[in-house]
């Protein structure tokens, strides 16, 4: 526990410092084009839910075995080699850095006001149709963006990696890799894709959930007591598509007194969200740079709070096994 509590902290400042460089060779990159591989081959004609559970469990199998491996023969070598190898596979997992960059590629063409170029940034990092987005609607569709990666970029990771170190956590990532890329509800991927979304669900329930309730105890909401703050948290959370989401998307409204949600075009289809927070000011792109902050103070008590928990499973652990010795 101690190993990955140190892993997960120089993880945390490798990806400060270094983040996602685009040119280098990255695991999820790998993970990305295996998927493709087996959906290409296998998504075809009937059993395809049988197929895309294979598919999720064989890559997951792969993931967990490789870093094993790789992990297990560090700590043979040095336990520090094994903490730092384990550390680089762990930051790999995480992209708080890229996130934060992905969000400010948006900002800086709003500060210029220059709205083609901004929603041209925004449409790298959102599904929705951004052509004739104005500025307001061009700062939610980042927000959210940020909001929920939160956890799924950045503290889901690091939770499965207290629990189980490297090899959980790039697990984690080939579980979410393969919801981003097969979890969708249309017509091609509805069936095979549903292992691959389920498990996304399940392995967020507990982080998201987590991480919002983190945001609003270390952020002061901007327009609302305490009590009305998590009033709102627990009212908004549940309305959102996503069993997760909704959890970090209404926590960032709560503190930024904004509202979150509402009318999205995919592919000229039209998409009703849920309204998340309550609008007590309305959406600016000063707003970009509060909720790049709240990822940042965000990650920092998440691993502060990892050690915390990590210290006292340790603790008990202790206690257990000189119990058993009495």
């Amino acid at each position: 526990m101690i190993y990955h509590l140190f892993a997960i902290t120089l993880a945390v400042i490798i990806d400060a410092i270094i983040g996602d460089p685009p040119h280098w060779p990255h695991p999820v990159k790998w993970i990305g084009s295996t998927i493709s591989f087996f959906e290409k081959r296998l998504n075809t004609n009937h059993f395809r839910r049988a197929k895309g559970v294979g598919m999720v469990l064989l890559i997951l199998a792969m993931v967990f075995a490789v870093t094993t491996v790789i992990v297990w023969l560090s700590y043979e070598i040095h336990v520090i080699v094994g903490i730092l190898i384990e550390s680089v596979i762990v930051a790999t997992t995480i992209a708080r850095k890229s996130l934060q960059e992905a969000a400010l590629e948006v900002y800086a063409p709003l500060e210029n006001e220059d709205l083609p170029q901004a929603r041209l940034k925004l449409s790298y990092i959102v599904g929705r149709d951004t052509e004739q987005l104005d500025e307001s609607e061009i700062v939610r569709g980042t927000v959210e963006t940020v909001a929920e990666n939160t956890s799924d970029g950045v503290t889901a990771p690091l939770f499965w990696a207290l629990i189980g170190g490297a090899p959980l956590a790039m697990m984690y990532r080939a579980i979410n890799t393969c919801d981003s890329m097969v979890g969708y509800k249309n017509d091609r991927y509805r069936s095979f894709g549903w292992a691959s979304a389920r498990l996304d669900d399940l392995v967020n329930w507990i982080p998201s959930r987590i991480t919002g309730v983190l945001m609003l105890v270390t952020h002061k909401p901007s327009f609302v007591g305490r009590r009305k703050a998590w009033a709102i948290l627990f009212r908004d959370a549940k309305k959102h598509p996503s069993p997760n989401s909704g959890w970090l998307e209404a926590a960032v409204a709560v503190i930024l007194g904004v509202q979150l949600g509402g009318v999205n075009y995919y592919k000229g289809i039209i998409s009703n969200r849920a309204k998340m927070g309550e609008l007590y000011t309305t959406l600016e792109k000063h707003h970009i740079l509060m909720t790049n902050k709240i990822l940042t103070n965000t990650t920092l008590f998440f691993t502060l709070l990892l050690w915390i928990g990590g210290m006292l499973i340790e603790l008990a652990a202790t206690w257990s096994e000189s119990s058993l010795h009495l």
